[in-house]
């Protein structure tokens, strides 16, 4: 399948590039500039922009439908039955709960607290960015010293960023544990690459690589949804809206 092919090629492409951003940052860490800048608004503009990461993915977390048009609930009382090539297949009811299909296949991917079903991702996602907001602020705006260690804040941090790579091969709360750490990896990295070069523009960079890297672990579970649903042999509503959108060009997530 040519949508297929396409799809792997950008996510062994997306994660080389990321993988490539952990070793440029390890190299900083291993062989730092001699030249810092000391500027006094250096925390704070880097603090502010990392805290602005945190809170969009905060909002994405609660507003799913707002920031992706593709997602969002899939809901058929009864079944039915839709047209995909030609053929009129016989379609089961759908209902989205934690932002997954109420589906086995996805059992993995959500967990339940007090009978109510809750995305795991998306829940590692929220508490690492509280926990990485608190630690912005006594760090870059507060001034508090939390890292003493600064090479061996970006050595735990990349360990963090790849294990968030990886959360798709465990379950549940794990998962949901893993997202979270991936989220304050990040932290731990900006931390230490600021506190080893106190660089406005390596921490700029690392601004950057966060967002970069944000994006491919997102890519990545939207390339496992679709892997899940297209070997799945049974038709439903949200196989339909993936067929669509793949066929666009699109990854539904």
């Amino acid at each position: 399948m040519p949508q297929c092919t396409t799809l792997n090629l950008l996510v062994t492409f997306i994660v080389s590039v990321s993988i490539f951003g952990l070793f440029s940052t390890l190299m900083l860490a291993l062989f730092p500039p001699t030249i810092q800048d000391n500027l006094p608004w250096r925390k704070p503009l880097i603090g502010a922009a990392f805290t602005l990461i945190c809170i969009s993915g905060i909002a994405a977390v609660f507003f799913p439908k707002k920031c992706s048009k593709t997602s969002g609930s899939i809901r058929t009382e009864k079944p039915t039955t839709f047209n995909l090539k030609g053929h009129n297949i016989h379609k089961i009811s759908v209902t989205v709960k934690g932002h997954h299909p109420n589906c086995g296949r996805y059992s993995a991917h959500v967990i339940c607290v007090n009978k109510h079903v809750f995305c795991a991702a998306c829940t590692g996602l929220l508490l690492g960015a509280l926990i990485a907001i608190v630690g912005t602020t006594l760090y870059f705006f507060i001034g508090w010293d939390i890292v003493q260690d600064g090479f061996l804040a970006v050595l735990f941090g990349q360990f963090g960023i790849v294990l968030g790579f990886m959360q798709l091969k465990f379950e549940r709360y794990t998962r949901s544990a893993l997202n979270a750490l991936f989220v304050f990896a990040a932290f731990l990295i900006l931390v230490g690459i600021d506190k080893l070069i106190e660089s406005t523009f390596a921490d700029l960079y690392l601004i950057g690589l966060i967002v970069f890297w944000l994006w491919t672990r997102i890519l990545i579970s939207r390339w496992d949804h679709w892997r899940i649903c297209h070997t799945c042999e049974t038709p439903c509503r949200l196989k339909e809206r993936q067929y669509d959108h793949y066929t666009e060009g699109y990854t539904h997530d």
